[in-house]
């Protein structure tokens, strides 16, 4: 019987010193050289390949997209299918056909991301402010590029930018667009990449084409004048405020805020929004509108719909009779989307490296790039009228004697040796042999003669005037300007978002429209709450509770107030009680785990009002410490609903007493000792997850069990148990002293 191989005998060996084998290994390899060989060339493919914008104001992706339509002669020609631009991209895009278009949605008119479209698109491309309006396939939409393209290849064939080669060497694309105004500044653009992020908001054509223009004459000019604020394609209004602006044009980073706009249909008592905030949807906005009208704050509203359709963007909104359409949009401004926040990240990359720029850093850079563009276009010119201009000049010395020329050519035996004779007959060069060996025979008159004499004269005074352009950066930048002036009057258009200043809106007040009545609260010691208010209390004869359930605590208050539970895990749930609803005594009321989202095994261990965060909370733990913590520390200027740390974990929590004034407790060990404390020889804690100080002294085998008022104790001799300082012992509680004693 043979022998059965092992599965390492049966297995092929492997010498490739990179294939470790069938086997698991681990490889010891150093933190930093993981990080070198693995994380950091990733990180710095993500940014400089794919997220972050360069100073023409487009990404890798929308750059291959946009050079590809003009390759597929777009920019002039008809429209095609996008399924054709999308395949034709991918030779230079290889990161597969729903990523490329997508970047075309973006890109186009349909879509309304971008305040000029660099993409002429027909079909449902979607829209910008709708979450659920899905674009159509490829296949059913047809896009060519938009007019404002011929700024972005004006001149591409003149040197103006660096081409490189593609992701597999097949064929060359451009580095940059040579754009002839800052699209930087005028297209949004944003991106997320390794450790840093980008988000770009657009400004008006015209207003950047001024505000340039302004800058090449004066780099110290008042851009805020000019460059009044961000204009978004989704229109609404920008609430500028000159300190936000003047950091964001400074530093390239502050949040603006924008908000919607209204009108008011008096005849009809609807409120019909048609423009919204560039970052949300209105989708997000008629979402948080219902959640609000659901519990109860907006009563004003009887309903709501979309009634966006080809005409643009509206979403109605029917008012009850009596409703004050202002406070209504107080209300959706203050508590919906509908006025929302714009973050500012201006991270560019700039010759390969990320910069946070500020808009005049922004503009300088862009001016010297474009500076440089501009004098390699006039020196692409430049050479290429020096070379015509060589060329006539041999031709000048033929047309001297024509006759000889011919001769030359006649008696020339094999064609090959035409160039080289002619050039030993003249005394010219090869290129201008070729030159003159290719003219026609028909040229050869006293017209063509004339006419090219004339033509060399213009050369050479075309020539002097770029080579002094090349030489001028003055002239080079009343070049750009004049661009500039050409691009505003061709394509910019009026603000499509408004200006108001912060100063003129009415100072918003947030107007509690909550209930305020007195409620008395209860606590079971299983954790059920109940609310109930006194007219219903009065009616009913005793509290309902579980088996083996029992009151734990009860309080009068207000409906509006606020209560805070302390739970076993050390931390500590806030909320109103305005959040709960009325109930009967007998009910159970809310089981607050389930009602406040507690973690698994978590439960309440008290409960505080807290009113106006006045007084103390004492913390007495099972080994005899004790702390002092400031009730304003709980205090949050936010709306958190959950503090971690609330209290010390280092030993178990046994009483937690709030007290607004100076009194004196009785603690109790499991010995049977009692000790009568005052709480002013506590001193209150910064932390408030101290561990405290040591109040009672402790046997080993004891802890600290029950912490009572001196009041509910029935203790009688006072001297016998109280402290004169900490810590104390405590006295052996006698039979008369302890029968009383009722706990906190």
């Amino acid at each position: 019987m043979a022998k059965k191989k092992t599965p390492s005998e049966g297995s092929k060996k492997v010498n490739n010193p990179n294939v470790m084998g069938l086997h698991a290994a681990v490889v010891e390899q150093p933190i930093t050289d993981t990080l070198e060989t693995n994380y950091m060339p990733y990180a710095m493919s993500v940014i400089v390949s794919r997220a972050i914008p360069e100073i023409d104001g487009f990404k890798p992706s929308h750059r291959k997209l946009l050079y590809t339509m003009y390759k597929m002669g777009l920019l002039t020609g008809a429209r095609t299918k996008s399924a054709n631009i999308v395949g034709q991209t991918m030779r230079l895009n290889p990161h597969g056909d729903a990523a490329i278009y997508d970047t075309m949605v973006r890109l186009s008119k349909g879509y309304g991301a971008l305040l000029h479209p660099f993409v002429d698109s027909k079909g449902n491309f979607g829209k910008v402010y709708s979450r659920d309006m899905v674009w159509a396939a490829s296949r059913y939409t047809e896009a060519k590029l938009a007019p404002i393209c011929q700024e972005l290849f004006r001149d591409i064939d003149q040197d103006t930018v660096d081409f490189v080669d593609n992701y597999d060497n097949s064929m060359k694309e451009p580095a940059l667009l040579p754009t002839t105004f800052p699209n930087i500044l005028v297209s949004a653009n944003q991106g997320i990449a390794v450790g840093m992020a980008s988000q770009l908001c657009g400004f008006n054509l015209g207003e950047v084409c001024d505000a340039t223009e302004a800058y090449l004459k004066n780099p110290d000019c008042d851009l805020s004048s000019i460059l009044l604020a961000p204009d978004f394609p989704t229109g609404g209004e920008v609430i500028c405020d000159s300190a936000v602006m003047e950091e964001i044009y400074r530093t390239g980073r502050g949040t603006i805020r924008i908000r919607g706009r209204y009108r008011y249909v008096k005849e009809e008592n609807v409120i019909e929004i048609y423009e919204i905030p560039y970052t949300t949807t209105t989708e997000a906005i008629l979402d948080k509108a219902a959640e609000l009208i659901k519990a109860g704050k907006l009563k004003e509203i009887s309903d709501m719909r979309d009634e966006t359709d080809l005409g643009g963007l509206k979403l109605a909104i029917d008012l009850k009779r009596g409703a004050d359409p202002e406070k209504v949009m107080a209300k959706l401004y203050r508590s919906t989307p509908l006025q929302d926040a714009m973050g500012c990240n201006f991270n560019i990359l700039v010759a390969g490296t990320p910069r946070v720029m500020g808009v005049r850093e922004i503009l300088e850079e862009w001016c010297a790039w474009r500076m440089e563009s501009v004098r390699r276009r006039t020196y692409f010119t430049l050479q290429k009228k020096k070379d015509k201009l060589h060329l006539l000049k041999g031709l000048k010395r033929i047309l001297l004697d024509i006759d000889k020329a011919i001769a030359i050519i006649r008696e020339t035996e094999e064609e090959s040796e035409v160039v080289p004779n002619l050039m030993i007959g003249f005394g010219i060069d090869e290129v201008q042999a070729e030159f003159v060996a290719e003219i026609k025979l028909r040229n050869i008159n006293k017209e063509y003669i004339l006419k090219r004499v004339k033509e060399e004269e213009a050369l050479r005074s075309e020539i002097e005037d770029l080579e002094d352009l090349v030489n001028s950066p003055k002239r080079i930048r009343q070049v750009i300007i004049g661009e500039l002036r050409e691009v505003k009057k061709k394509y910019a258009q009026p603000r499509l978002t408004a200006i108001v200043y912060g100063h003129e809106l009415p100072e918003e007040t947030e107007e509690d429209e909550t209930p305020d009545y007195p409620v008395h609260v209860f606590l079971s010691r299983e954790g059920y709450f109940k609310k109930i208010t006194p007219q219903s209390l009065r009616m009913a004869d005793t509290q309902k509770y579980k088996e083996n359930d029992g009151p734990s605590q009860s309080f009068e208050a207000t409906n509006r107030a606020e209560v805070m539970f302390f739970t076993n895990r050390q931390q500590v749930y806030k909320c109103r009680l305005s959040d709960f609803d009325d109930t009967k005594a007998s009910a159970l009321g809310d089981y607050l785990p389930t009602k406040l989202s507690m973690d698994p095994e978590e439960s309440v261990v008290s409960m505080v009002l807290p009113g106006d965060y006045s007084g103390w909370i004492f913390f007495f733990f099972a080994n005899g410490k004790a702390a002092r913590v400031e009730l304003k520390s709980y205090a949050t200027t936010s709306n958190r609903r959950k503090l971690t740390g609330a209290y010390s974990d280092k030993s178990p929590l046994v009483a937690l007493v709030h007290l607004t004034e100076e009194t004196e407790l009785v603690l109790t060990s499991t010995e049977r000792r009692s000790l009568v404390v005052n709480t002013a020889l506590l001193s209150p804690k910064t932390t408030r997850s101290t561990q405290g100080v040591q109040v009672m002294t402790l046997k080993p085998k004891y802890q600290l069990s029950e912490v009572c008022s001196l009041e509910d104790s029935g203790i009688t001799n006072l001297s016998r148990y109280r402290c004169r300082s900490l810590p104390g012992a405590g006295a052996l509680l006698k039979e008369e002293d302890g029968g009383q004693m009722r706990l906190l």
